[in-house]
C-alpha cells in the first residue's frame, strides 16, 4: 500500500474503512495507519477551531485517544471515516476551547501552513458531493444566518461568543443560528 499522498480519493477511503475495522478490532498498528492517513487534514480542522498550534497538537492526541476507544462505533453507512473523523476532531478542539476559554485571537495569516492536499476544513464535513450541496445551501442563506452558522460549526464559538463578538443580543444570535440551521436542513433535504 502507497503513501496517503500516492492513493486515490476511492482507495484511501477503502484504505481507511480497513484500518478503522482493525483499530476496531483491537489492533494498535492500525491506529499509527488511521493517524498516518488523517493527522494532517484533523490537525487543519482543529486549528480552524482553537487558533493555536500547540493546544491543536494536544487536542489531536486526545482526538486518537478517542478514536482508539470508539473505533467500534463507526458505521461506514452512516458517515465516511473522514467524516467521522472530523466529528470528533471538531468535537474535541470545541470542548477544549470552552474548557479553557479562547485565548487570543489569531489571523489565518499567522496559522501555520500544513501540507494537506485536501478540502478546507468546511468541505471535510462531507464526501465532496456532499460538501458542494453544503455550500450551496449555506449560500442560500441570509447573510447573517451563514456568517453565524459557518463561525459556530468550522470555527467553534459559543453562541454566547458570537453574540458578544457582533454585538447582538444573545437571544437574536440563537435565532438567527436556529433559522439558519431550519433553512439549511430544508435545503439539504430537498436536494
Amino acid at each position: 500500500m502507497g503513501t496517503a499522498n500516492e492513493l486515490s480519493r476511492t482507495d484511501r477511503r477503502a484504505a481507511l474503512e480497513e484500518a478503522m475495522q482493525s483499530v476496531a478490532d483491537g489492533k494498535q498498528e492500525a491506529l499509527q495507519h488511521v493517524y498516518d492517513l488523517t493527522s494532517a487534514k484533523l490537525l487543519g480542522v482543529i486549528i480552524q477551531v482553537v487558533r493555536d498550534r500547540e493546544t491543536a497538537e494536544d487536542v489531536l492526541q486526545e482526538t486518537y485517544i478517542k478514536v482508539w476507544s470508539r473505533a467500534g462505533r463507526f458505521d461506514r453507512t452512516r458517515a465516511s471515516p473522514i467524516t467521522w473523523l472530523c466529528a470528533i476532531a471538531r468535537n474535541s478542539a470545541i470542548d477544549a476551547v470552552r474548557k479553557v476559554g479562547r485565548r487570543g485571537e489569531i489571523g489565518d495569516d499567522a496559522l501555520p501552513e500544513i501540507a494537506d492536499e485536501s478540502p478546507d476544513a468546511d468541505k471535510m464535513l462531507c464526501d465532496a458531493e456532499e460538501s458542494e450541496r453544503l455550500k450551496e445551501c449555506l449560500d442560500t442563506l441570509q447573510q447573517d444566518h451563514r456568517r453565524c452558522i459557518r463561525m459556530a460549526f468550522f470555527r467553534g464559538f459559543t453562541h454566547s461568543e458570537l453574540a458578544s463578538r457582533l454585538k447582538v443580543p444573545l437571544g437574536t444570535m440563537k435565532s438567527w443560528i436556529r433559522r439558519g440551521l431550519v433553512s439549511l436542513k430544508g435545503c439539504l433535504d430537498h436536494g
